[in-house]
């Protein structure tokens, strides 16, 4: 079933998603409430002169990722310069409404506490604030200004809007070569994960006796494609397919073939879209594997600034 078109928007007035559905119904949890302003109709008043929600609901948004967002929003139509989602981690999780950029990195996704929310769209939408500053200042945990330390590797930011095909649909990880320089690492970085199979996966036919739980091998799809040279961490998340949507997108960029251990940067498509993780290439197998059996959460991952890996 295809996923509808999200609603266009007037100036001003920006959409609030509900992404979390119970029998069919929308469950918002305490968001509405927390968010405050006015309500009038479909709509809710931040501030006065603020932002516009328009409150925005429907089975067919059930599950919706925050990185295919920017595909449902009607050709031609004035979009605003964000969606906010109310999903999974803000209702059953206790976490914050995940806003999602439409318009400078398509797909990328920054949370926001509801209580401030009419105080950041308002600097959105006049042009004070870009979507580049709120994820400058995210914490580990992808929360714009969030108390829980800043990352030791924050998002790049990319120097203009590019464009990038479709990754390919799957239902597990990815390893997207993104950088040409190293054919001989590149070579090794695939004997590392045990050599590379004839329908182009590593890991795809492992000997679970065998398995070292120090260096759990990684089993993804590889994506070696000069279309995807430089792509960054928050281009991806718009990359990825609905219809089969991978469990991680690990990235061979050119810090892994600077550095001694390899290291992968692996991109938040579910909680944050477009956080990144840098892990060694030992540790990338362990991370697809618990994100899959949501045994860890992509935050368990990012390196706090100034801290030891518990790895």
């Amino acid at each position: 079933m295809s996923i509808p078109a999200l609603p266009p928007t007037v100036g001003g007035e920006v959409l609030l998603l509900c992404t979390y559905y119970k029998d069919g119904q929308a469950d918002w949890g305490g968001v509405l409430g927390d968010v405050g302003g006015r309500r009038e109709g479909d709509v809710l008043l931040l501030g006065e002169g603020g932002a516009r929600l328009r409150v925005v609901e429907g089975a067919g948004w059930d599950y919706l990722h925050g990185g295919n967002v920017p595909a449902l929003v009607p050709d031609g139509a004035r979009a605003a310069p964000v969606a906010v989602l109310v999903d999974i981690p803000v209702v059953a999780g206790g976490g914050d409404p995940l806003l999602v950029d439409l318009v400078a990195v398509p797909g990328r996704g920054v949370r926001v506490p509801a209580s401030r929310l009419g105080e950041i769209l308002a600097g959105l939408l006049r042009g004070g604030v870009r979507f580049e500053d709120l994820v400058r200042e995210m914490d580990v945990r992808g929360v714009y200004q969030g108390d829980a330390g800043r990352p030791a590797f924050p998002a790049p930011e990319p120097s203009e809007r590019r464009s990038h095909p479709p990754l390919p649909a799957s239902s597990g990880a990815l390893l997207v070569r993104t950088c040409f320089d190293d054919e001989e690492g590149w070579r090794a970085l695939l004997d590392d994960f045990g050599g590379i199979d004839q329908d182009g996966w590593v890991g795809a036919d492992l000997d679970w006796d065998e398995i070292d739980v120090d260096d759990y091998p990684l089993t993804a799809e590889v994506v070696e494609d000069r279309r995807y040279e430089g792509l960054l961490p928050g281009e991806v998340p718009a990359l990825v397919p609905p219809e089969e949507h991978a469990t991680l997108v690990a990235l061979a960029d050119a810090r892994t073939f600077a550095e001694a251990d390899r290291p992968l940067t692996a991109v938040d498509l579910y909680d944050t879209p477009g956080q990144p993780a840098v892990l060694p290439r030992r540790v990338v197998g362990s991370m697809a594997a618990n994100l899959e059996i949501s045994n860890m959460d992509f935050h368990d991952f990012v390196l706090e600034e100034g801290s030891d890996p518990w790895w």
